[in-house]
């Protein structure tokens, strides 16, 4: 068992890897190979194309926002839908245009990131 203290999360730098105003706070340092972490999207902000080594959770605490895989059309997603990312799977995710959007996201596994989405 562990117990993690508000003291021991740190500031997450992700100004390389999203486009727009986005806050991290995490919630678990990176343990077993799994991050969880609080994202804050504000309206049409996102995510970087990016992929998991094993695969990621989107939890949407609130707000309304956008989850798309490489070739598909953007999905969205509001506040209690949760999103299972397989393996692999290039994607994006973030705050719709006229919405902010938090979530928790729970990625297993390296996160391999890519460019911006165009």
């Amino acid at each position: 068992m562990r117990i993690v203290r508000t003291s021991e999360r740190g500031p997450v730098d992700q100004r390389t890897t999203v486009t727009g105003q986005v806050w991290f706070e995490p919630v678990l340092p990176t343990t077993d190979d799994a991050t969880i972490a609080s994202v804050t999207f504000a309206p049409g902000a996102r995510t970087f194309w990016h992929e998991h080594e094993r695969g990621q959770i989107l939890h949407v605490v609130t707000g309304r926002g956008l989850v798309c895989s490489d070739g598909g059309e953007p999905q969205i997603i509001r506040a209690g839908d949760i999103v299972w990312v397989p393996a692999g799977e290039r994607h994006w995710h973030g705050a719709a245009p006229d919405s902010v959007m938090t979530h928790l996201a729970i990625s297993l596994g390296v996160t391999r990131w890519a460019e911006e989405v165009a």
